[in-house]
């Protein structure tokens, strides 16, 4: 009896796993329901830039040329995407560095929005210069998630709060995020980034 009692159980805790597996994968922020996702990346050098697994360094002063340390994610085309990371300065001499970028790859391929720190903690978007939230100091954890429409909406989270809501257009798009020397910026700088998380809808 306590054998078939037994076995019920791991039955039943087998059943609940795939229930569970099968639900949708819950977000930090937006309406779902979410699918979770593991989309591929390339890992970036450039220049002075050292990327050691989620720790990512601009090791030179330099204020030209491409100074970059990142992971560039897969294309994605349609739908709406979220990314969810958050970040830790562990050093900073220089000011003005990229941290989140999402990237349009088609048609016409370059920059669409980027997050950037000034030394001080002020976070802002580069293409505008719209402050989006402050106390980035050295030792202090920002979660930052991006929820995009593609064709629609583009939406940044700091911390859980909305900060920034612009509009997108049709087209292919990828996530980056690490640290890259800005056309006003210079290192050196030192980030980790922790629970990189995807979401599709």
């Amino acid at each position: 009896m306590r054998r078939r009692l037994r076995t019920a159980g791991l039955v039943a805790t087998a059943v609940l796993g795939l229930v569970a597996s099968a639900m949708p994968a819950s977000a930090q922020v937006g309406t779902g329901p979410w699918t979770a996702e593991n989309p591929s990346f390339t890992v970036q050098e450039r220049g002075c830039g050292t990327v050691d697994g989620l720790d990512f360094a601009l090791t030179c002063s330099t204020a030209s040329g491409d100074q970059r340390a990142e992971r560039r994610y897969a294309t994605y085309t349609g739908g709406t995407r979220q990314f969810e990371g958050s970040f830790r300065i562990t050093s900073m001499a220089g000011s003005r560095i990229s941290l989140k970028q999402t990237f349009r790859d088609a048609p016409t391929a370059g920059p669409y929005f980027m997050l950037a720190v000034e030394r001080g903690g002020r976070l802002y978007a580069v293409h505008g210069g719209e402050t989006l939230g402050s106390g980035a100091t050295v030792g202090t954890s920002v979660r930052v998630n991006t929820v995009h429409q593609v064709g629609s909406t583009h939406k940044v989270y700091l911390n859980g709060s909305l900060k920034q809501t612009v509009s997108s257009s049709a087209g292919s798009y990828y996530d980056k995020f690490g640290a890259y020397r800005t056309a006003s910026g210079a290192g050196p700088v030192k980030v980790t980034w922790s629970g990189i998380r995807f979401w599709r809808k």
